[in-house]
Formats: structure tokens, sequence, C-alpha cells
């Protein structure tokens, strides 16, 4: 296999680019069934709305130590078998798939909270190569393409698992109800086992049907990677990147910053809001409380359409428009979505306001990343992939740590109004966007 440079990229095909996306497919079943059930197993669990944020601190954790790391070893590692990124892919997979066996066996809050600790640190080791790949492989002027066709399979992926629960009760007659000695309804429970295996499953056909390009000089790179072998080299060079972040990642990350806790306070609080608010159960074990959480899941299930249908469109609309107008206008309609949430007393409503929501998660999820790939340096990809991710991860960490006082003292645990700041802080991300130039490298 021959190397290929930064500026030698061929032009990939589309099932090219279709076959190195599709692992996404299997990663989003484990995002979108923890995201969208998590809140309920908690409270099935016997957590209070207080206590929710708290609980939800093992992902952006995970995600603050793992992802800088699994970068800077994908940068440093060459295997002819299985080249750079595709190592962590198969790990990451193998680990998430036995965490999502065992979620729905949780029997104590602090078990599922345990479980999902390990979970999101494998989640993190197989996603975060997935962003670092499409830059290696893609040349400048396909990476729209590329990370638009991984949010394709992210909106696919989501809408399934998202709705699985839905499904299993609706379509298979799976029960819903819990009965003495049962902690976690069947219809969760199965849509976790059903999820394992779709995730192994898609990110093995990912590693089986893509290859990778070597380092340009891999003699070279075995000698830096020798040089900087050990633990204290590696935390080096992670601090020396962030302390010489490109100009244009740090506007960037700034609209990060202010884009995910929009995102957080949805997946917080939305489930158990529609089960209370909307459907008006009185606590987790009446019987709306399930049929809220499992319609509540299909809206999410919803929003993921509207992703995996605006997808297509999005490379089309940032050639004409350009990919900063593309993200803001997005952002915009997707805080409109969660604002919107807290004047709605029809259920069927909720489906008006995903809709905004699923276009801003179209463009949050590629628009970012192809913004950045540019002025990355060919040889850190991976570890400045997992740096953005800082700018993901810390608002999370700072609303699991300090919202549930929030929701007590000011909002007296009103999950509707939660959503609706999240809105707001979408607002403050696309005013943010205008920042960032587009030439600057």
């Amino acid at each position: 296999m021959t190397s290929v440079s930064m500026t030698q990229k061929p032009r990939l095909s589309f099932w090219q680019i279709w076959n190195m996306s599709f692992g996404f497919l299997g990663i989003q079943f484990g995002w979108a069934l923890q995201m969208a059930n998590m809140s309920a197993i908690y409270e099935y669990l016997g957590a209070k709305a207080d206590k929710i944020p708290l609980l939800f601190l093992a992902a952006p954790l995970t995600g603050l130590i793992v992802q800088p790391i699994i970068g800077y070893l994908s940068d440093h590692t060459w295997s002819r078998t299985l080249g750079r990124r595709r190592p962590y892919f198969l790990i990451g997979a193998i680990l998430s798939t036995i965490c999502l066996f065992f979620m729905p066996q949780s029997s104590t809050l602090w078990m599922a909270a345990g479980i999902l600790w390990i979970l999101d640190t494998s989640i993190n080791i197989s996603m975060e190569p997935f962003r670092a790949f499409i830059t290696d492989k893609l040349p400048d002027e396909q990476r729209t393409k590329g990370f638009s066709m991984q949010t394709v399979f992210i909106g696919l992926g989501s809408i399934v698992a998202s709705a699985l629960p839905w499904m299993m009760s609706n379509w298979f007659n799976v029960r819903t109800k819990l009965i003495v000695g049962e902690h976690i309804p069947p219809s969760v429970r199965y849509s976790f086992y059903i999820g394992a295996v779709a995730f192994i499953t898609a990110v093995l056909y990912t590693i089986l049907t893509s290859t990778e390009y070597p380092p340009a000089d891999i003699n070279e790179r075995q000698k830096e990677k020798e040089s900087k072998r050990g633990f204290g080299a590696g935390v080096t060079e992670i601090f020396n990147s962030i302390a010489t972040m490109p100009k244009k990642m740090r506007k960037l990350a700034l609209v990060q910053f202010f884009t995910w806790p929009g995102l957080f306070m949805m997946w917080f609080y939305y489930t158990p809001a529609v089960a209370r608010n909307i459907f008006g159960a009185v606590s987790e074990k009446d019987a709306l409380y399930t049929k809220g959480v499992e319609f509540a899941g299909l809206t999410l299930s919803f929003y993921n359409v509207i992703t995996f249908i605006f997808a297509f469109f999005l490379p089309v609309i940032a050639i004409r428009i350009g990919r900063k107008y593309t993200h803001m206008i997005c952002l915009l309609c997707g805080a409109a979505g969660l604002i919107s949430v807290g004047f709605i007393h029809n259920q069927y409503f909720l489906y008006g306001s995903m809709t905004g929501v699923g276009i801003a998660w179209a463009s949050i999820l590629s628009m970012p990343y192809a913004m950045l790939g540019g002025c990355l340096p060919e040889n850190k990809v991976g570890i400045y992939m997992g740096i953005f991710n800082f700018f993901i991860v810390l608002p999370e960490i700072i609303a699991s740590l300090f919202f549930g006082k929030i929701m007590t003292l000011f909002l007296h645990n009103d999950r509707l109004l939660a959503v609706e700041i999240g809105g707001c802080l979408m607002i403050l991300a696309a005013l943010l966007v205008l920042r960032v130039d587009e030439q600057e490298e």
C-alpha cells in the first residue's frame, strides 16, 4: 500500500464513503438508546429529577479524558492489518456491546450509573477515531459529504434505536408494565439487546470494507513514535496541542461550548417532561408514565428521521451559502424547536418541535467538523479531534454538577423550562458562528 499525502488524496466514490461511515450506525445505537432511555431507567430505579444531571456525568467525564488520549494513540498507531484508526473501532465496539447487554439488567441506581460510565468510555473509544478517519481519507472538497454521510447513519441509527421500546410494545406486544421483582420493563431490556448486536455488526462492516492510507513515511513515523513513547510524552503533547490550537478551531470551540448544553437539557429532561407535563403522569409507577416515555422516544426518533433526510441536502446548501451560514441557520431552527416545547399541550405538536431539532442535529454532527478539518496538521488530526470534544463535554460536566441545584432552587424541578433554557443557549451559539472565518487556516 503506498502512502498518500494531504494534497494527493484521491476522490472517493459514494460507496467507499458509505462503507467508511457505516460503523456510525452502530455507534449511534449505543448513544440513542441511552439518551432516550437513561433518564427513565434512572427514575425506574428511584432517582429524583434534581439528581438526573449528576447521574449523566459519566458521558462527559469519559469523553474529556478518553477522546484526546485515543486521538493521540491513533495518531501514533500503524498496523498493516487494521491501519491507524480501525483497531480502536474494534476495541470500543466489543466493550460497548458487552455493556449494552448488561445495562437493562441493572437492579440498583448505582449499578446503572456504573455500567453507563463503562459504556460511555467504550463508545468514545470507537467514536473519536471515526471523525479523524474522514479527515484522513477525504480531500477537503469531499469532507462535507463525508461528515454528512456519517450524519445520515447517525440519523438512521437514532431513528430505530430511539423508537425501539415503542416498536417492542406496539408491534410485537412486548410488555411495558413492571411486575413484582422487575426494575426495568421488558420493552426497554429487549431494545438494549438489539442495540448491542447492531453496534458490533455495523462497526465490523466498516472495518472489513475500508482501508487506510499509511503515514507518508512509515519509518519516520516509527522513529517519532519511539521518541514519544510513554505516558508523560502523550500528556505533554496533548497540553502542547491545546496551547497551540489553530485560531479557527478556537472560534469553533466557543460555538460548540454553547451549542451542546441545549442538547443536554433535552436529553436530561425531555423524556420525563413529556411523560409528566404532557401525558399527566404523577409518578414513574403510573401507566401514563410509560406511555409518555414511549411517545417521547417516538418523537426523538422522528427528529432523527429529519436529520437523516436533511443530511442529504446539507452538502448542497453548504456549497450555495457556505458552511458557516448553513450552520447558523440550522442552529436557529433547533433553538426554535426546543423553546416551542414549553408551549405545547397536544402531544402531536411535538413532531413540529422535533423537526427544528432534527435540522440542527444534522448540522451539529457535520458542519463544525467539516469547517475544522482543513486547519488541522495532518499528523495531529486525531489528537485535535479529541481536544475539540473538550468543548462538547465541558458544558455537560458543568450542567451535570450544577444544574441539579438550579433545577431545585430556581426552576422548581420544571423539566420543560430546562429544555427551553437549552434553546436560548443554542441561539447564542448561532450568533457566535458569525465570528468564524471559513478561509482561516
